[in-house]
């Protein structure tokens, strides 16, 4: 995101891996969207791109921004669709879960013939920040 990069540890011999990482991502500009890009790696050879993908935080932000205390768990804030906009394979539902507003996507990898990446966005809000 803009100049940020982040990376997740290596899954070796999977070709279906589960990294279960936590990223994260400070937001400077609401506006720039995520771009995420699956590598493979290589040993003795430079590492093969295996698609991308980018998805827009703007409607998390929306959400955050709501006041939602006193929701119960699992309330559907908004959902958002794919559409040739997004790399979304299917809709992406913002809830409200555990006092925190989540997000879960399945994001469709370009540049590819196919794959697909299976994300779960939760928002930060650090103390001392201006907030939103």
């Amino acid at each position: 995101m803009g100049k940020q990069k982040l990376k997740t540890r290596v899954i070796k011999k999977n070709v279906n891996p589960e990294w279960n990482d936590d990223l994260t991502l400070s937001i400077a500009d609401l506006s720039l969207p995520v771009k995420l890009t699956v590598y493979d790696r290589d040993t003795f050879s430079l590492d093969d791109k295996m698609g991308d993908a980018e998805f827009e935080i703007g409607p998390l932000v929306n959400a955050v921004k709501m006041s939602l205390e006193g929701h119960p768990n699992g309330t559907i804030i908004t959902k958002v669709q794919p559409s040739r906009q997004n790399c979304l394979s299917q809709e992406s539902c913002i809830i409200w879960n555990n006092g925190k507003v989540v997000q879960d996507m399945f994001l469709r990898l370009r540049n590819v013939e196919t794959g697909e990446v299976e994300l779960q966005l939760e928002w930060i809000h650090v103390l001392g920040s201006r907030g939103l």
